[in-house]
Formats: C-alpha cells, structure tokens, sequence
C-alpha cells in the first residue's frame, strides 16, 4: 500500500494531510477494502520518509472521518464505513473518484499549487454542457 502513496515535502500541503487525503481517496475508490489493515506507523513513517508523528497525525484524523479503525494488537484497518454503497464513493462513481484522485497526485507531482487546480476544475465545470440533438 506505501507504493501507492506519495508525500512530496515541497508542497504547501502538510505531508499528514497528504497521506490523509490518499489513503481517504484510495479507499473510497476500493482500492483499499474494507478489513484491509493499513502498514504500521513506523513502517509506513520509514517508507515515506516522514516522522513517525506526520504518519500518526494522518491515521488519527482517518481515524475521526470514519475511513479506518484503529484495532488494539491488531493494527489500523479500513472501516466498513469507507466503503460507499453500491460501489460508488462518497455518493460519486467509482470512476469519477478514482480520476479526481489522479489529477490531485498528477498536479502535485508537477508542482501546480492546489489553489490553481481548484480554480481550473471550477471552471471547468462551468463550462456548458454540450448536449446531443
């Protein structure tokens, strides 16, 4: 799962919110199932290259949005909260998300500040609509 996840410390985002905002996306989308135990602090800290505290700071606040459960000797895992119904996340197909998710960590990995990209995806949408005759 640390693969799929990247912390870039050049951004304005604090690199708790990055894992957050990942982890939270990677498991509306149902890349991570519910019951699927996320790595440790330590071990997921020494992966990304951050603190241990940055890692705790994230798991905690998933922890309070509901996305993952903290399991006393058994790890933090996805809740079955995260999991939206229908296959559908956040009330968003599962497709949708999946490319909001892209275009978040392909802006960041190209440096574009988020303020930048949510003007661009405002206006993008709204753009009219062309409809089919």
């Amino acid at each position: 799962m640390s693969a799929q996840i990247r912390v870039d410390l050049a951004s304005p985002v604090p690199p708790y919110e990055q894992i957050r905002s990942q982890v939270s996306a990677l498991a509306a989308a149902g890349v991570l199932a519910p019951g699927k135990r996320l790595p440790t602090i330590r071990m997921l800290a020494a992966d990304l290259g951050v603190a241990p505290g940055t890692v705790a700071r994230a798991y905690r606040e998933l922890e309070t949005e509901g996305t993952v459960t903290a399991l006393r000797r058994r790890g933090t895992v996805i809740s079955q909260r995260a999991a939206a119904p229908a296959g559908e996340a956040g009330g968003l197909p599962a497709e949708v998300s999946a490319a909001v998710g892209h275009l978040a960590e392909t802006a960041r990995r190209h440096g574009v500040p988020d303020a930048v990209v949510l003007s661009a995806l405002a206006s993008a949408m709204s753009l009219p609509t062309r409809l089919e005759p």
